[in-house]
């Protein structure tokens, strides 16, 4: 069996800094984007342990159908949901409302 590749943390945390106020990206997208596409989950694992919120705005991944997700704060998805409502999206019944409106995936990787 091979071993699987480390995921670069700080590549991805750069990513999510270019998601804007007022936008989500998904865990998928994010994974995507560093051509990992089958590491949705592991990036949910890092945006759970992100060291520089609010810096990397960790609060703007979600699931790719729009549903929230988790958040590594104390008061948890609530907040998630507030720090949301505070840049215009809009969430309701848990899922982001207008969510092919407000996806961001236009990433852009800079390479030495």
């Amino acid at each position: 069996m091979m071993k699987k590749e480390k995921i670069d943390k700080e590549l991805v945390y750069s990513l999510t800094k270019q998601v804007p106020k007022g936008r989500v990206t998904s865990y998928g997208g994010l994974a995507a984007a560093i051509g990992r596409p089958e590491s949705a989950r592991a990036i949910g694992s890092i945006m759970h342990v992100n060291p520089y919120a609010p810096v990397v705005p960790c609060h703007r991944v979600v699931h790719k159908d729009g549903r929230i997700g988790g958040f590594g704060d104390r008061r948890g998805v609530a907040k998630k949901i507030e720090l949301l409502a505070s840049e215009g999206v809009r969430v309701k019944d848990g899922r982001v409302r207008d969510f092919d409106r407000v996806y961001f995936d236009r990433f852009v990787i800079s390479r030495p």
